[in-house]
């Protein structure tokens, strides 16, 4: 049997670091390795890490450098054939290991298998609603633009693929470190290593079409994260300039459009309408083209925010629910048969 790597950045995840490594050690498929990087954690943390006594846990100490520095860490401590990443309040169901495994035994020109997620919140409890994307013929235009593995807690990578996209530097130190995600990208580290892998390499970046990953989401203000996100954007567009021009030149601005509209959706959840707004102009301003490619989507994302702006908020609020349950239920029958026509 292969053996999986799974690494999980440990920082400030005291309230749900237990449940994700407990989600680990409940995998249907058992040879595994469990590297817990302690990124420097300042709460209790690793000291709840501490109290599992599976043989197969290590835990790896670094000072604080970011969920970038420690992946690559806890890549580089490895022994697996196939590595998989987990953030430390994210969850997998029991099967997810042993379906990526099926999948990328039986399919030896994949090198990165993902899957679908389930959005959960704080408390763990189904929003009802899924990150999806599609599952084959993914091209790096495809990667920029619509980032089908969606989070890192979603793929499951063979060894040779990190292999190839792997580069040294030089760090604080002045001793020689592996890289596989840059470091200096933030919010969107995960974007740019997937798209050196579908542009840099052979292998083939390819979707189990099922929510084999619960993915939390925070009720945390987004206002502030914003312009971050689009800053780190940029950052990747400019990188990904120098080692892929041409998927720059052809789906650059449309990357852009697809990200603010997803900007401009966030902020309808956060209740700012005044951001949702300029979110949304952006991107119809950086590639209008969006409407045609994604009719309902944008629609839907316009059709929100202006609701937003001139509803009053009680009654958005039940709409919205309305909308979320309605867009969740059209989603959980898609996936269904989605995945009994792979099965």
């Amino acid at each position: 049997m292969k053996k999986v790597s799974v690494v999980i950045p440990v920082y400030g995840v005291q309230q749900y670091i237990a449940a994700t490594v407990q989600s680990v050690l409940d995998q249907t498929y058992q040879n595994l390795e469990v590297i817990l990087v302690d990124d420097g954690s300042p709460d209790r943390s690793v000291e709840i890490c501490k109290t599992f006594t599976d043989p197969r846990i290590r835990i790896i100490r670094q000072k604080n450098q970011g969920v970038s520095a420690a992946r690559n860490t806890g890549i580089h401590h490895a022994t697996g054939d196939y590595i998989a990443f987990l953030d430390g309040d994210d969850l997998w169901v029991p099967e997810k290991i042993a379906k990526h495994v099926e999948h990328l035994e039986r399919s030896p020109e994949v090198g990165i298998s993902f899957s679908y997620s389930a959005f959960i919140n704080g408390e763990g409890e189904p929003l009802g609603i899924y990150q999806t994307a599609k599952t084959q013929d993914i091209t790096p235009g495809y990667v920029l633009c619509r980032n089908p593995i969606g989070n890192g807690s979603t793929p499951v990578i063979r060894r040779e693929v990190l292999a190839a996209i792997r580069h040294e530097e030089v760090g604080a130190d002045g001793q020689v470190h592996p890289v596989y995600f840059d470091r200096t990208i933030h919010n969107m580290e995960d974007v740019e290593c997937w798209l050196r892998m579908a542009a840099l390499t052979h292998w083939k970046l390819e979707g189990i079409p099922e929510a084999l990953t619960l993915y939390r989401i925070h009720a945390n203000g987004h206002s502030a994260k914003i312009d971050k996100q689009v800053a780190a954007l940029e950052r990747v567009i400019e990188k990904v300039r120098g080692y892929a021009p041409e998927v720059i030149a052809t789906h650059g601005n449309a990357a852009r459009a697809y990200e603010l509209r997803f900007l401009a959706r966030r902020s309808v959840r956060s209740r700012d309408p005044e951001t949702a707004v300029k979110m949304l102009h952006k991107a119809l301003k950086a590639h209008w083209r969006i409407v045609l490619e994604e009719p309902r989507r944008s629609l839907m994302t316009c059709a929100a925010v202006y609701a937003l702006c001139l509803i009053p908020t009680s009654f958005y609020a039940r709409l919205e629910d309305a909308a979320i349950k309605a867009v969740g239920a059209s989603q959980k029958r898609r996936i269904e048969q989605e995945s009994a026509e792979a099965a």
